[in-house]
């Protein structure tokens, strides 16, 4: 177990080389949900994630036998990336293991920072036993992304700058994967303040912290945009401080990260990825747990793929009704096409897509059935174009 001390003489090893982020409230968020809503911008480190703070805290406590054989570690990418930087300003050789889906980003980040990358692999646990092996036939030292005291405690000195910056947090929401944010900083929030409350978040695709504590059996998918917690096995050492010192364990869905990654581009304009997201996606979904409490999100990562990010937003778009399909059927006669986008534009909405469709349909030979994919502005609108059609003689539904 690690104490309050650990990562009090962790934070002092950290000073000067990780940024104190901000802590601040979201007054649209906090609207939104119902309750204060504090954010720590941990997606601004250098590396864009929190996990610069473990992985300095490890490198710095090597012996100079250690440092000289050099590290090794595993990671989807954020534990690499800290890893890397941290190992090339120390002036030591490191290698890391990733899964061949780690986004082309996090891959380039990590190679960027001078560290040896090896892709092995389709999930972590394939990804962990290579690297262990590396580590053992080249005599590097492991790096563990979670279930290590040092990185653990690195980890929680976060928790240390939000309850400077407010006091009177009354809960911290945490994202959990291997468990290592949520150990670090549960052990040293609830020695500063016992009666505060530390709930950790998972997605509903990798619940293995929520099967361990609450000795449920969920299944467990393959894949989730939140792939920085996409962890099949907690960590040993996490799993008992998550035992004594975590209130709850919430579960989210792949919605529900993908609302809060989009809610905290637009509100906060502030680019997260799909870890980062999940303590609002658990207080989007799970509203009445956290009505009227003072509440800390820890914003955990900001790397997330631009691929996937414009999916995102997107997806966002036609949820919201920004972005929606239509189709209308006419008579195929001359100017049927300007008519309708003639009375697409009165209407105020904006044509981004057409396509004619005359063989691959079941109306009438003499008739026509045209897609339509609009930019509006919300669900009412996409309503209204689709009456202003009807009005003109045109059948006009949603694709």
């Amino acid at each position: 177990m690690i104490s309050l001390q650990d990562i009090e003489r962790a934070a002092e090893r950290l000073r000067g080389h990780i940024l104190e982020t901000p802590c601040v409230e979201s007054r649209t968020l906090s609207q939104i949900v119902g309750a204060q809503v504090f954010l720590k911008f941990e997606n601004l480190q250098f590396t864009a994630s929190f996990k610069e703070r473990g992985a300095c805290n490890k490198l710095a406590q090597l012996t100079p036998e250690e440092s000289a054989r050099g590290v090794i570690a595993m990671s989807a990418g954020n534990h690499a990336q800290g890893v890397a930087y941290h190992a090339q300003r120390l002036g030591l050789r490191a290698v890391i293991v990733m899964p061949r889906f780690t986004p082309d980003v996090k891959v380039e980040r990590t190679r960027g920072f001078g560290a040896e990358v090896v892709l092995h692999g389709d999930t972590l646990d394939e990804a962990r036993a290579h690297a262990r092996e590396l580590a053992q036939s080249q005599g590097l030292v492991f790096v563990h992304p979670y279930d290590d005291e040092a990185v653990a405690a690195g980890q929680g000195t976060l928790a240390l700058e939000m309850l400077q910056a407010q006091p009177d947090l009354d809960m911290l929401v945490i994202a959990v994967g291997g468990g290592g944010l949520i150990a670090g900083v549960a052990t040293a929030a609830k020695a500063l303040r016992p009666g505060i409350e530390i709930i950790g978040v998972q997605t509903q695709r990798f619940p293995s912290m929520v099967n361990a504590i609450q000795g449920r059996e969920l299944p467990m998918g393959q894949s989730t945009i939140a792939e920085g917690i996409a962890v099949a096995t907690p960590g040993v050492l996490t799993q008992d401080i998550v035992r004594e010192l975590v209130d709850d364990l919430l579960l989210v869905d792949e919605g529900d990260i993908e609302q809060a990654v989009l809610m905290l581009l637009e509100i906060e304009k502030t680019l997260v990825e799909g870890a980062g997201a999940a303590g609002l996606a658990a207080m989007l979904r799970h509203g009445a747990r956290f009505a009227g409490r003072k509440v800390g999100l820890v914003l955990s990562g900001g790397n997330i793929d631009p691929l996937l990010l414009a999916a995102i937003i997107e997806r966002g778009m036609v949820r919201s009704g920004r972005l929606a399909r239509i189709r209308v059927s006419a008579r195929d006669v001359p100017g049927v096409l300007a008519r309708i986008t003639a009375t697409v534009a009165d209407a105020g909405a904006n044509i981004e897509e057409v396509h004619h469709q005359r063989a691959f349909t079941l109306l009438a030979a003499q008739n026509v059935e045209i897609e339509c994919v609009l930019q509006t502005r919300n669900q009412l609108h996409v309503e209204q174009v689709l009456e202003r059609l009807r009005a003109q003689g045109m059948e006009a539904q949603r694709a």
